[in-house]
């Protein structure tokens, strides 16, 4: 069975092997190649041990991940799926362990915290999930309501109603084929998240004779869970905006033997245990983990002056969905990806699909409780019976798709499940959009991803419509925000001026008397304090504040004039995109761009209301810290029309090539082609050098290449290349098995499409030479063999310098490591003048079992950039 890593000009891994589990497996290594510290860093934040080399600012969410028996949850999910699926999950997870050891030493994060990767868990990706998705629901926004109520009183309960997503959002449309150039559906979107570096997607390409999937993949977690494209059928997904978490108030006590809490049916034992979690540069912290009937205690606890509890349905159920996603991998059509969602869990998703036969859907997916009102806006005593969950709904909502069909976390489908929806701005701006035109071709979806209209504007210029005895410098600033077109472009002033006047009317209405009293009183893990600030609560629920009557004292309008007088008497303000910039978001602060790359411009267009939404810090800020964490956009009826973009690259290792290359795109807008059959010439490199000829550098194939390698390995010449006395069938055996693993590549260079030598590529952790010397992140082991024949002055000086080139830059490895036989000196002497530098001896033992004697060779990228 072959198992195989190619990469297209962006780095996006496409990988193929034999079977499915073959494929998990290649799945798993190549996420811990590309993603170690992400990898590790989700899974440290899934066990509550990442406070251990991040220090106390990451203490807050261990306690809570402890206390909410997220890891616990998992294994017992873990263990409720079928064995296949185990088999599956099994697969990658060997992978990823196979691998992450020698890639963490490629990323700089695990020298700068002195972390060592740890083995994972068979049940670690769903861990990971679970950690990922445990705040998507909102259950601190039950917190916030609970805090308002208390300070203004429950009439104005939900007063804060932003009718906008302070956790996750997303956009996402399917076009019917009706309204498409090819007469089949169009699907597309963009998955709005806070911006990670690395980032939360990965482009990938997964191939065995069962399946062929390109899609965005979370790196710990196999398969595509969210957005994929099989060639027969294409989904998608954005967050329902669900509720389906619960909080309890709890009331527990001490007995002889252990801790009780009162419930519906009277005092009930509760579990309670200690962990002990580690804190660097502080001392160790314990912790109790109690547990109810209702769920684990995640505020308060034992002696404290509250105690609420979760409940979650991962930890009700023992069920989280994963058996979802190798169905997914195998739909060919909307009616698989129907089924394969019918088992989801969480979050709770709304899921569009269309096939190449024309077949729709739209629907909602997961679990959610049925249970009393109040569950759903507030902490709820669980002593009162009132409060039980009654059972699940039955039937997922879902809508017929008639024409075009928009998800953008707002009601529409998802009514019935939640509370908290989104504006209906980006919803009916894109619906607007779509709709205008009946020949939609999926290469013109960034008209729509790149939308800035800002359809929140309106009310907030209202306001400014009938303001008297304004200043001079009032009435013109005024003059031009009514006049002005409701765009949040980069390059726009006048965004920039509206971006200003909002901001100082939401500090304004937050610190007015009537609302500042939420700021005192605010007694919540420091992990829920962002959720109970008062002033991001104004910014997301501005809209509501200027239109309500709950708040009589306050005179919004007067407000409005202050802070237009405020923002029309400072110094004129720049461009939105010179405030407005991309943030992205590291666990260590640390930077995009490494020492000698280029730097880019990082201002954007849009806001939190845009389609394209780029949201900032609210109330506080125009930094952007919240984007497309990818944009996609499927054509169904030819795979390779389709197009994608990630913030940064597919690469989480600074310095890589692929880092953060899409980042330009991104910022414009735009999209890189899929390319998701990858022909030779995508996988070929070339290199045009003077007074020297076209170098090509492709895949070689071992059956078409037979005759050439025969007579290149067993000529004289090759007496070092050690297969002078095999036979065509073993060194066709020994070129497919280089074809089957990942670790090792065979390549054809040709000189004027004259092929003229032969290379070799390896990972020194999966080669033999790796033992012999002390291996750096991104090291790549060479074999370089010239074909007999007269050649011309220079040649093989000129062909390494191509491979340099491809080596280098293009694949972008540090460096590169030759092992000639000891004794052949010519060999030794060439690469000396091509700029390698001179190791020791080193003695090993080959794949054959024989010893080899080999003289290191090393050459760094920085060497060869400084002779070229």
């Amino acid at each position: 069975m072959d198992a195989k890593v190619d990469r297209d000009t962006w780095g996006v891994p496409h990988l193929r092997a034999g079977d499915p589990l073959a494929l998990a497996y290649l799945q798993g290594q190549n996420a811990a190649t590309d993603r170690a510290w992400q990898l590790e860093l989700e899974h440290s934040r899934s066990l509550g041990t990442s406070a251990a080399f991040l220090g106390p600012e990451a203490l807050s969410w261990d306690v809570f991940a402890r206390q909410a028996r997220l890891d616990d949850t998992a294994q017992h999910c873990w263990e409720n799926l079928d064995d296949s699926t185990r088999e599956w999950i099994e697969a990658y997870v060997a992978g990823v362990n196979h691998s992450l050891p020698g890639a963490a030493l490629r990323a700089p994060e695990f020298t700068q915290t002195g972390l060592t990767p740890q083995e994972w868990q068979p049940w670690a990706p769903l861990s990971i999930w679970i950690a990922i998705h445990i705040l998507f629901a909102g259950f601190p926004t039950k917190l916030w309501r609970e805090h308002v109520a208390r300070h203004l009183g429950d009439a104005r309960l939900d007063l804060f109603n932003s009718e906008g997503p302070s956790t996750a959002g997303s956009n996402g449309w399917l076009i019917p084929g009706n309204r498409t150039a090819t007469g089949t559906p169009i699907i597309a979107g963009d998955p709005h998240r806070y911006i990670e570096s690395p980032g939360v997607y990965q482009q990938i390409h997964l191939s065995c004779p069962e399946y062929d999937v390109i899609g965005l993949a979370v790196p710990g977690i196999p398969g595509l869970a969210h957005f994929g494209h099989t060639g027969h059928v294409a989904w998608a997904i954005t967050n329902a905006m669900a509720d389906y978490q619960d909080l309890y108030a709890e009331q527990l006590r001490r007995t002889g033997t252990g801790v009780e809490a009162l419930g519906p049916d009277g005092w009930q034992p509760a579990t309670r245990h200690t962990e002990l979690i580690e804190v660097a540069g502080s001392t160790p912290v314990e912790i109790e983990v109690i547990e109810t009937d209702r769920g684990p205690i995640i505020i308060g606890g034992l002696d404290e002056t509250q105690s609420i509890s979760l409940r979650y349905p991962p930890r009700v159920t023992h069920r989280i969905g994963f058996d979802t996603l190798p169905k997914l991998l195998e739909a060919t059509t909307v009616e698989d990806i129907d089924k394969a969602v019918d088992k989801w869990v969480e979050p709770v998703n709304v899921v569009m699909a269309g096939d190449t036969a024309g077949g729709l859907l739209h629907r909602t997916a997961g679990l959610v409780p049925t249970r009393h009102e109040d569950n759903r806006l507030r902490v709820v005593p669980a002593w009162e019976a009132a409060h039980e969950w009654q059972g699940w709904h039955d039937s997922m909502p879902r809508a017929t798709v008639e024409d075009v069909a928009v998800m953008a976390n707002s009601r529409e489908v998802a009514e019935p499940l939640g509370v908290d929806f989104a504006s209906p701005h980006r919803y009916d701006r894109i619906k607007q959009l779509l709709t205008e035109r009946d020949d939609w071709t999926a290469a013109e979806m960034p008209l729509i991803h790149k939308d800035t209209h800002l359809g929140s504007a309106g009310s907030l210029l209202d306001l400014l419509v009938d303001l008297k005895d304004l200043s001079p410098e009032a009435t013109t600033l005024r003059e031009q925000l009514l006049s002005w077109d409701r765009r949040m472009d980069a390059t726009s002033t006048t965004a920039s001026s509206y971006a200003a006047l909002r901001k100082s009317l939401v500090r304004r209405l937050a610190e007015h008397p009537t609302l500042a009293v939420l700021d005192q009183g605010v007694d919540v893990p420091d992990l829920f304090v962002p959720y109970l600030d008062t002033l991001a609560h104004t910014y997301f629920a501005l809209e509501n504040l200027i239109a309500t009557d709950l708040l009589p004292d306050v005179n919004v309008s007067w407000l409005a004039q202050e802070a237009l007088e405020e923002v029309a008497h400072r110094k004129p303000r720049g461009p939105w995109g010179d405030t407005h910039q991309l943030t992205p978001l590291h666990a260590l602060r640390g930077p995009i761009f490494a020492p000698g790359d280029e730097h880019y411009e990082l201002a954007l267009s849009g806001d939190h209301h845009c389609v394209m939404s780029t949201s900032a810090v609210p109330g506080l800020t125009d930094t952007c810290v919240r984007a497309s964490a990818a944009r996609y956009a499927w054509d169904v009826a030819d795979r390779n029309n389709s197009a994608w973009i990630v913030p940064l690259g597919t690469s989480g290792v600074l310095g890589d090539p692929h880092h953060h290359d899409q980042l330009p795109l991104w910022l414009r807008g735009e999209l890189a082609p899929v390319n998701g059959d990858l022909t030779p010439e995508d996988r070929s490199f070339e290199q045009h050098l003077e007074n020297f000829g076209l170098v090509r550098i492709e895949p070689l194939l071992p059956e078409r290449d037979l005759d050439l390698i025969h007579a290149w390995v067993t000529a004289d010449r090759a007496t070092f290349w050690g297969m002078a006395d095999q036979a065509r069938e073993e060194i066709l055996a020994t070129y497919k098995f280089l074809d089957s693993v990942p670790t090792h590549h065979a390549y054809l260079i040709r000189l004027d499409d004259e092929p003229v030598a032969l290379l070799h590529t390896y990972d020194p952790q999966a080669d033999p030479a790796g033992t012999a010397y002390q291996i750096e992140p991104g090291d790549l082991g060479v074999h370089f063999l010239i074909a007999p024949g007269d050649r011309r002055q220079n040649f093989t000086g000129n062909l390494l310098n191509a491979l340099g080139n491809f080596l280098l830059h293009h694949q972008g490895h540090p460096r590169v490591i030759a092992d000639p036989d000891a004794t052949n000196a010519k060999a030794i002497d060439r690469l000396t003048r091509a700029g390698f530098t001179l190791g020791p001896e080193v003695t090993f033992t080959q794949h054959n079992g024989i010893p080899k004697t080999a003289r290191l060779a090393f050459l760094t990228r920085q060497t060869f950039t400084q002779q070229a």
